[in-house]
């Protein structure tokens, strides 16, 4: 099976659904591979509610993210099973998480992306070839002339040519198999001048971890545990070791103290699953993600109350994913899967009780509904950090790290602009060739190399052209989490709402080269191109900067 298109968007995560929408509203013929049967990845597919900036509400997102908001909150309004004040909140949280302000079952998240993509399908516009996974690219000298894909239903070779290949991918996979210059792991500080980078040369294997969520809810007085996982013995008492001079672990990974930033270097979160309340502000574990709220249901039309899980007791990192073999990756992949099964045991069987009454929790039920499974395990792992595109622009620390910027001075002054005032966290560095704006602060999680976690300041940031564009390939673009940014910055340039910015302005950027007759880096060289650009995606309701940056 041969096929040609404009714009190949490989990854039908949140940053290509992003990519082919903004595509195909600018007249691009569109194809989208996605090795999973759902769209979305990080919002869906890999269970993730959304951790998004504070101002969501109001500002600091494009058009269609919003729309893809509001389209989750009229799912559940649609139901009519809310109470007239949550269906008439503006602000509806669906799960009323205190991780996010939109925290909402996966599976509800999937029909509303596959709603905003029916349009483009039904028009012919759009090709979505779903479990289907990149196997190689065809590339004559610094241009990628095919792509060759497989398709698991029916183990078929697919051929796709394009004039433009979007990388959307959870790893980065287009970047290995076309041979662009891409980054793995950590950064010495040296490389790029970062506060937080490694003290020594740089350190491949220091790759964030990884996460395989899963969703439960909780039936007192029945019995849903399973079989003892293999593995059970390890995880329960596994302790992890971090590298000579990181923060010693506070215990056992299974447990509910966990390392903090605070000054203690540790914090215990209580678990409280319903139908026990939460005392007032107490933080507690079940409600930290969970997607189903009973409280905001009518009488006698109350769900069964779900958690997701999505905690630092998951994460792992025992073996990378990158810059290892096929199958090592996989080892690494189920051994991800089977941590989460051993958490659910432990939980299930060992974890100390809220109320003081032993140990375990044995009516806690995976929830398959919610996340699209028959075992309530997300479809695919988490993947905070893919192969990172050596790109025309990459975003340092320096550029949006609010510490570094303060010790170097330079942290902008600025006038607040009318009716705002510059954040605590300052002002970061103001692109020029902005395509969008996020914050989250620099989040990274433990690693491979035995690096504990990062989790520090940022300011709110813009997005650079720079950041999409090769230092050489002529006709791929980033469209996901693999910009052009460092291991540090990673932690916050990962985030779902700058992802979809990220393959939003990607798939506008392929239409607006195939409409000009344009290549991407001859409109980042370019000062006036740049501007027609960027009028174009503020025309399409993508922010290029920040309100207060007057």
């Amino acid at each position: 099976m041969r096929v040609a298109c404009d714009v190949l968007i490989v990854g039908g995560g949140t940053g290509g659904v992003a990519a082919a929408l903004a595509a195909c509203e600018g007249g691009a013929r569109v194809v989208m591979t996605e090795p999973t049967d759902w769209v979305g990845g990080q919002l869906t597919a890999q269970a993730v509610p959304p951790d998004e900036n504070q101002w969501i509400e109001s500002f600091g997102s494009t058009r269609r993210y919003r729309a893809f908001r509001e389209g989750v909150r009229d799912g559940y309004r649609r139901r009519g099973a809310l109470t007239p004040d949550a269906a008439s909140s503006a602000t509806l949280n669906p799960g009323g998480g205190w991780v996010s302000r939109l925290c909402h079952e996966p599976a509800v998240g999937e029909r509303v992306l596959r709603g905003m993509l029916a349009p483009h399908e039904a028009s012919g516009r759009l090709t979505l070839l779903g479990e289907t996974d990149l196997l190689s690219a065809d590339v004559e000298g610094d241009v990628v002339r095919g792509t060759a894909f497989l398709r698991r239903s029916d183990g078929a070779r697919v051929e796709i040519d394009a004039r433009y290949v979007l990388d959307a991918t959870e790893l980065g996979d287009v970047y290995e198999a076309a041979r662009v210059e891409h980054m793995i792991g950590g950064e010495g500080s040296a490389a790029f001048g970062e506060l937080h980078g490694r003290a020594d040369a740089g350190d491949p294997r220091d790759q964030q971890a990884i996460s395989w969520c899963f969703a439960v809810e909780h039936r007192p007085g029945e019995d849903h545990r399973g079989p003892r996982p293999a593995a059970y013995d390890r995880w329960r008492s596994f302790v992890p070791a971090m590298a000579p001079g990181e923060a010693p672990w506070p215990g056992p990974l299974f447990s509910w103290t966990v390392p903090s930033h605070n000054q203690e270097g540790r914090r215990t979160f209580p678990f409280i699953p319903w139908p026990d309340g939460c005392p007032p502000g107490v933080w507690d574990m079940w409600r930290y993600r969970r997607i189903v709220d009973r409280s905001i249901y009518q009488p006698g039309r109350e769900p069964a109350e779900v958690c997701l899980v999505n905690w630092v007791q998951m994460d792992y990192w025992d073996k990378p994913l990158l810059g290892v073999s096929a199958a090592e990756r996989e080892t690494a992949l189920q051994e991800a899967r089977g941590l989460s099964e051993c958490l659910l045991y432990w939980l299930q069987t060992d974890a100390p009780r809220h109320d003081g009454d032993g140990h375990g929790y044995p009516g806690l039920r995976p929830h398959g509904a919610s996340v699209g499974t028959a075992d309530g395990f997300a479809k695919a792992a988490y993947i905070r950090e893919p192969r990172r595109l050596v790109a025309r622009r990459i975003v340092t620390e320096g550029d949006i790290g609010t510490e570094q910027r303060r010790l170097e001075g330079r942290d902008r002054t600025a006038r607040a602009a009318a009716g705002h005032e510059v954040p605590a966290m300052g002002l970061a560095e103001p692109f020029a060739d902005s395509v969008g704006v996020g914050h989250y602060l620099l989040d990274l999680h433990p690693s491979v190399s035995g690096r504990n976690s990062v989790y520090v300041p940022a300011s709110p940031f813009r997005i650079p052209l720079g950041a999409l564009i090769p230092v050489r390939v002529r006709n791929v673009i980033a469209a996901g989490k693999g910009i052009g940014v460092t291991h540090i910055t990673n932690g916050c340039y990962r985030m779902h709402a700058v992802e979809w910015n990220v393959g939003e302005s990607a798939g506008a950027l392929a239409a607006h080269c195939l409409a000009r007759g344009l290549e991407p880096a001859q409109v980042w060289e370019s000062a006036e191109r740049t501007r027609e650009f960027q009028a174009l995606l503020s025309r399409d309701g993508v922010p290029l900067a920040w309100p207060w940056e007057a």
